[in-house]
């Protein structure tokens, strides 16, 4: 048995290949629920005047803090791309990656480096772009649920907490 090529890399167990489909599986379906409860958070009213007012404040403080964020962050994961590139370097590449890979072994390990730490940086900060975009979103929508029902209050902090744990699963 040999699901999506996996063999070749070392998982000839067909447990181990159904266990990665499962995990691919399961980051979709996150994904898909995070989407799902985006809109059931995002259907609640946005409350009074005064509310939404303070709501537009805290926004634009939370816009400003997620771009310096952004500019800080940029220049220090320029600087690990560059180190995990060439950390190839310091060590001969593997057996295994020798014999996948050939002469040009170090270069394609380097490339693979680099590569899957800027798409894992670029998830994380997706995640943290998004799950805070939300908690701002909720935020306002709580507060006028609150007038209500504590429990509808409760649901909808819930929902977009859950939303930001679901991103992570399915991006992480």
């Amino acid at each position: 048995m040999d699901i999506l090529g996996l063999s070749r890399h070392g998982l000839t167990e067909p447990f181990e290949q159904w266990a990665i489909v499962g995990v691919l599986i399961t980051a979709f379906i996150s994904l898909l629920y995070a989407w799902f409860l985006r809109g059931t958070v995002l259907k609640h009213d946005t409350g009074t005047k005064p509310m939404q007012e303070v709501w537009n404040a805290i926004r634009v403080g939370a816009d400003s803090y997620l771009s310096r964020q952004l500019k800080t962050i940029l220049p220090a994961i320029l600087l690990l791309v560059v180190a995990l590139f060439l950390s190839v370097y310091v060590a001969e590449p593997s057996v295994e990656a020798t014999e996948e890979f050939g002469a040009n072994a170090r270069n394609i390990v380097a490339f693979g480096r680099a590569i899957a730490f800027v798409f894992g940086a670029f998830f994380s900060m997706l995640v943290g772009q998004l799950g805070m975009r939300m908690a701002i979103q909720a935020s306002v929508r709580s507060a006028s649920a609150s007038r209500r029902s504590f429990n509808e209050s409760l649901s909808i902090a819930y929902y977009a907490g859950t939303i930001t744990g679901m991103l992570t699963d399915g991006l992480g």
